[in-house]
């Protein structure tokens, strides 16, 4: 009922277009001419090009200045993501410092903002992303859609700290606001394509016009792309890691009066790339015997990986691997005038269908020989807000709604070599390779062979939000900025692990328990909270905004539902099925910034968070915990400064920089997970204390205090930088303009762990992209492209093997990419 109620109660007002323009290219009216067409009758939501003025957003729901808004926000326009090869939410990150992008395979990414969002870990759908993704104002809930191509994209908004007093779904860390381009009543069509080495292939389209001139309009978009794998799999003797995308979009627009806009949009997209591996990158001392670590195991196994250097993009993993999903869904959109404000609707239903298969030891021996969680979501989201502006108050106020359920069905399943790997026998020869022991020193190495795990997820989520926020002009200059959101969030889930043995028993042994553990729980988690934020801001000049923000803000506390954490007798622990709110204080100052005659923009932020019980994934034990579960570290901070520069000195030539200063810390987590090097021996106690870092065959602490370290995957320095030359002249007869541009990227070290060890630092790494090309006055352009120029060597993400082995693994970031784009305006 809720689900039939939230999708039916969207009825009128509201689609804001927005301009295609970005702070990194501000470029001069004429330059954009033919792009953004009025798709509106209302007013205050007419599109509108970048212009000396400034940039056009709509960050806080209405039509503003970017310059004008007393908020971290950074905009990216459609065409500089084209030029830049952002083809995706993942790529954003090298042309905006404060985003860091994770990913393993698109069910386990995360987006964060200023290094804060989602656990660093393997997903759990039993909590919220803390920074929300929309796409013409609807909420994803699935992260996923990130690895997806974007698809005529008008302009995107990266709005940095708390969302939750304007945005329908609260997100603690910030969001990203994805507009594409609307229907006109102007014909239209768009045409890309672009091919590159590694069998690269992409086709993009798009037409608009009118069905009933001034009253009737649709938009059709298109995409295809396709790129062969980065690593050799010998052992299927195929790429493995390619890109494989499909998108659709369809919108119709209709103006039945002046004053009423409504648009239907439906949208379908697909992966079906043989994805995703992690492979070999180096080992390092546990606390297990050495006879039990990766060397040792290997050697016995008579087993070496393809290469010891990932670079040389080998593995020989043999589980198949597979990264299917589809995405899709139907909103509607509805903009009415009414009194001295706006009405706005936005409703929407969406699904996700995935369908993965990993090789989760990352190894060529059958040790886990089947790891999917194919999983099947749809959500119903409503939104209704009104928006006016006066002479004195501003202000935006709304409700929002929104149910989700989700269904995943796991299997794991263990294979002929997982005993002599996994376990832990009492007593071991020398040199043997080890096995389960039922009875002490007698070999079983069948043990472990055919454990299987087959797992039912279910979930429901329901969250009704009322939220406003007040912009009084005290002065011609001076303005104070209340903002309020009340939220109430329920969860229900339930996850159901039967594991059998080879035979086929249910009947298991502390080893078999201890690897795959049966569970059966039910959890719930309900909550009501209050947020909210302040600002006031000045304008110290016409060219000179200065503002500072506190806000108090919460994310929703969740459920477990991965599995649950064992105790010493490898039984699920109850009591950590579910995770307390995240509780967030955050203060922020700023300043915008103008000059050389608004040829020059200077935008800095300095901001300051602390996260009271923030939301951590972390691994148990020692055996084979192949999935992680949630915990609360009691308390984080993340503080910086910001800053964004852009320059066109002349018409000929555009600069931009932008560069971020993160300084992060577990400020209080003294029960954390410990780092690789403490883990794999036996218990600790105070007769036998743990054993120093680096010393095998030791006894490992049960938990570790990381207070003071760092937080995963956040870079203390990161920045991006480049710019455009261009030159007038004809090529083949036609008049136009030859340009060279460049932008390049970098970012420190960053661990990649969520107990910071000396065997998953990333180190840092400096990325550069060149492009080549004519674009003519009637719409044409045509450019060659190099990504990663100085093919740099770099991973993307790394992580250790479960068991305690000292294997790293990780992923290699993309080599050197080269093409050519040929696209077409008319």
């Amino acid at each position: 009922m809720i689900a039939r109620f939230i999708l039916l109660a969207g009825t009128a007002s509201a689609l804001v277009a927005v301009a295609p323009a970005n702070a990194q290219d501000q470029s001069p009216p004429e330059a954009d001419a033919g792009i953004a067409d009025a798709t509106t009758g209302s007013a205050e939501a007419a599109p509108a090009v970048a212009s000396e003025d400034g940039i056009v957003i709509t960050a806080r729901r209405r039509v503003e200045q970017l310059q004008d808004v007393p908020l971290a926000v950074s905009v990216v326009g459609g065409d500089q993501l084209e030029r830049t090869g952002s083809i995706n939410v993942s790529r954003l990150q090298q042309i905006q410092p404060s985003i860091q992008f994770f990913t393993t395979n698109p069910r386990n990414s995360a987006a964060n903002i200023r290094g804060l969002g989602a656990p660093f870990g393997l997903t759990n759908d039993g909590i919220e992303q803390g920074v929300g993704i929309y796409i013409d104002q609807v909420y994803y809930s699935r992260i996923a859609v990130s690895t997806f191509d974007f698809l005529d994209v008008e302009q995107i908004e990266v709005l940095r700290g708390p969302q939750g007093t304007l945005y329908g779904k609260n997100t603690t860390a910030g969001a990203i606001s994805i507009t594409t381009r609307a229907p006109t009543f102007e014909p239209e069509a768009r045409l890309e394509l672009s091919i590159g080495n590694l069998d690269y292939v992409s086709a993009k389209g798009s037409i608009s016009g009118p069905i009933i001139d001034d009253k009737l309009a649709v938009r059709l978009a298109a995409s295809k792309s396709h790129r062969r794998g980065t690593i050799y799999n010998l052992f299927s003797d195929r790429w493995v890691n390619e890109q494989d995308n499909l998108g659709l979009r369809g919108q119709m627009l209709w103006r039945p009066t002046d004053t009423l806009n409504v648009t239907l949009s439906a949208d379908y997209n697909r992966q079906n790339p043989e994805c995703c591996a992690q492979i070999y990158v180096r080992t390092g001392t546990t606390q297990r015997p050495l006879n039990r670590q990766y060397a040792a195991l290997a050697s016995a196994f008579g087993y070496a990986p393809p290469s010891t250097n990932a670079f040389d993009r080998l593995t020989d993993l043999d589980t198949p691997l597979d990264a299917f999903q589809e995405i899709g869904g139907v909103a509607l959109r509805a903009e009415w005038d009414i009194g001295p404000g706006t009405l706005t609707s936005v409703s929407a239903w969406r699904f996700w269908n995935w369908g993965p298969s990993n090789d989760r030891d990352f190894t060529g021996l059958p040790i886990t020989t089947v790891s999917a969680n194919p999983s099947k979501q749809d959500q119903y989201s409503q939104e209704l807000r009104y928006a006016a502006s006066g002479e004195s108050l501003d202000y935006v106020f709304g409700l929002f709604a929104y149910h989700q359920k989700q269904h995943t069905t796991g299997a794991q399943e263990q294979g002929s070599a997982a005993s002599r790997w996994l376990l832990n026998p009492g007593n071991v020869p020398p040199g043997s390779p080890g096995c389960a022991t039922p009875t002490a020193n007698a070999c079983n190495p069948a043990v472990l062979n055919g454990l299987r795990s087959e797992n039912d997820i279910r979930l429901k989520t329901t969250s009704l939000a009322a939220f406003g926020q007040l912009s009084w002009h005290v002065t011609d200059r001076l303005r104070l900025q209340p903002g309020l959101r009340v939220n109430y969030d329920k969860k229900d889930g339930s996850y159901v692990a039967v594991v059998t043995t080879g035979t086929g028993s249910t009947v298991l042994n502390n080893d078999q328990r201890g690897v795959l553990a049966p569970q059966s729980y039910d959890a719930t988690f309900s909550d009501w909270n209050l947020s909210g934020d302040f600002t006031i801001s000045y304008d110290v000049s016409e060219d000179v905004l200065a503002y500072a923000t506190y806000a108090k803000s919460f994310k929703s506390g969740g459920i477990n539902l991965a599995g649950l954490p064992l105790d010493a007798g490898n039984n699920p622990i109850l009591s950590a099925s579910t995770v307390k709110p995240e509780k967030v204080d955050h203060f922020e100052v700023g300043l915008k910034t103008q000059f050389l005659d608004r040829k020059a923009t200077l935008n800095l932020a300095g901001f300051w968070t602390e996260i009271k019980d923030y939301q951590a994934t972390v691994t148990n034990g020692q055996l084979g915990v192949l999935r992680g579960y949630l915990a609360n570290a009691d308390k984080v901070r993340v503080r910086g400064i910001e800053a964004d520069f852009s320059v066109r000195p002349s018409r000929r030539l555009s600069l931009y920089a932008s560069g971020a200063f993160t300084d992060h810390e577990y400020v209080k987590f003294v029960d954390a997970p410990c780092p690789p090097e403490l883990a794999g021996g036996a218990a600790a106690s105070a007769a036998n204390p743990a054993s120093p870092a680096g010393t095998p065959g030791g006894f490992s602490p049960a938990n570790c205090d990381i207070s003071g370290q760092w937080l995963p995957g956040i870079s203390k320095w990161a920045a991006s930088f480049g710019g455009e030359y261009n030159q007038p002249g004809t090529l083949l007869g036609r008049a136009g303009e030859a340009y060279v541009g460049v932008d390049a990227s970098y970012r420190s070290r960053f661990s990649s762990n969520p107990s910071r060890s000396a065997y998953t630092d990333i180190e840092g790494y400096a990325l550069a992209n060149f492009r080549l090309g004519f674009r003519t006055d009637d719409g044409w352009n045509i450019f060659s492209w190099v990504r990663n120029a100085f093919d740099k060597k770099y991973y993307e993400v790394l992580a250790t093997q479960s068991g305690s082995t000292g294997l790293v693994v990780g992923q290699p970031g993309d080599p050197r990419t080269y093409g050519v784009t040929v696209q077409a305006r008319f």
